[in-house]
C-alpha cells in the first residue's frame, strides 16, 4: 500500500495517482511480462491484460477502503432489529479477487512452459 497516502480531510486513504494512471501502469507491467508472445497471441490476450490491470487496481482501492473502515457494517431493520454484517466492500473484494485469480490463470496458461515460473514470480512481486 505504498502507493496510498492519507486523505487530509480524514476518512479512507486516497491514491497518489489517478486510478486511470495506476491502471495504465499495471497494464504496461503486464504487457512487459507477456512481450515474448507472438504478435497474434498478444492481440488476442490484450483485452485480458486490460481487464487484469483494471481488476488489480480496483482491488487495491477496495483494500484501502477495507483497511480504513473494517470488514463489517452495522445495520438496523426497524426499531428492534440491528447488528453487524460483512461489509459490501469485503464481499465485492472477494468476488473481484476470484475473477482476478481465474483471469491470471488463463493468462499464465498462454505463456510457454519455460516462461511461466519467471512470469509468475514477477506477477507476485511487490512493487
Amino acid at each position: 500500500y505504498e502507493k496510498l497516502r492519507t486523505n487530509p480531510k480524514g476518512g479512507a486513504d486516497v491514491p497518489k495517482m489517478s486510478k486511470k494512471e495506476r491502471i495504465r501502469r499495471e497494464y504496461a507491467r503486464l504487457c512487459e511480462l507477456f512481450r515474448a508472445l507472438p504478435p497474434n497471441e498478444l492481440e488476442f490476450i490484450d483485452p485480458l491484460l486490460q481487464q487484469a490491470a483494471f481488476l488489480c487496481e480496483t482491488m487495491a482501492d477496495m483494500a484501502a477502503e477495507i483497511n480504513a473502515n473494517g470488514t463489517t457494517d452495522e445495520y438496523q431493520n426497524g426499531a428492534n432489529q440491528c447488528g453487524t454484517k460483512v461489509s459490501a466492500t469485503i464481499q465485492a473484494y472477494n468476488q473481484t479477487a476470484k475473477i482476478y485469480h481465474n483471469l491470471m490463470i488463463k493468462l499464465r496458461d498462454r505463456l510457454p512452459k519455460e516462461a511461466r515460473i519467471g512470469a509468475l514470480e514477477a506477477m507476485m512481486a511487490d512493487e
